[in-house]
């Protein structure tokens, strides 16, 4: 029976779609907003940390902190950080009881300073539509408000503090439990959108951060999925 000397065809080179590469050195940020706050009443203003608004949370807060726990407790999470705001510290609890970490305190990533209507008074002129409000927005400024924390300085010293975890946790990924306003203004760095483009997380949402060197990445914004039934 004759047979053929002939190599077989060597099968044609193909490359797949690839997803998001791992980066060496890069750091992996979830941006955790504090769950939901007890009300204000007005008359009843919150007690202060540092000249800042600091009401604990809510029942619901609590809640939405061990549903976030459930969903982050299997992920690899090398460090946690919170504020110095009582919200985030509780909000962080359960998954670092979970995890065995102690959370780590980063100052600088507290919310925005908001002047005159700190304590609660700025949620009661939101609901009531205050025009001042409404400038705040359409120039996209805390500094608006009277004795806000001017804009430049929050961008810097946010911009400060985020430089610093993602130097500190190379090859790491990291929790980081903050504000609305802090995830507005990193993911505004990141993208070089409007200022207040990213201002709308949930509380208890995470979003997503891969800084490589100089290069800060969006990968993920208000994901909600465990709070949902």
């Amino acid at each position: 029976m004759a047979t053929s000397s002939e190599a077989p065809a060597a099968a044609p080179v193909s490359y797949r779609q690839s997803g998001f590469p791992s980066i060496p050195g890069a750091v992996d940020i979830l941006l955790i907003r504090h769950g939901e706050s007890q009300p204000y009443t007005p008359g009843n203003p919150f007690p202060v940390a540092d000249g800042h608004g600091d009401p604990p949370l809510a029942p619901e807060g609590h809640e939405q902190a061990k549903l976030l726990a459930d969903r982050l407790s299997p992920a690899r999470i090398d460090a946690i950080y919170v504020t110095n705001l009582t919200r985030t510290a509780q909000t962080a609890a359960p998954l670092a009881a979970r995890l065995g970490l102690t959370p780590v305190v980063e100052p600088e990533l507290r919310e925005v300073h908001l002047g005159d209507w700190e304590r609660g008074e700025y949620r009661q002129r939101v609901a009531e539509r205050d025009p001042l409000v409404r400038e705040v927005f359409a120039q996209q400024r805390w500094d608006v408000i009277p004795g806000a924390e001017p804009s430049a300085a929050f961008e810097a010293r946010v911009r400060a503090a985020i430089e610093r975890l993602a130097s500190a946790h190379r090859d790491q990924q990291v929790a980081v439990f903050t504000h609305g306003g802090v995830i507005g203004q990193v993911l505004a760095l990141a993208s070089g959108s409007r200022p207040f483009a990213f201002l709308s997380a949930d509380n208890a949402s995470i979003s997503r951060l891969v800084i490589a060197d100089e290069l800060w990445i969006v990968r993920g914004f208000n994901d909600t999925a465990h709070l949902e039934p």
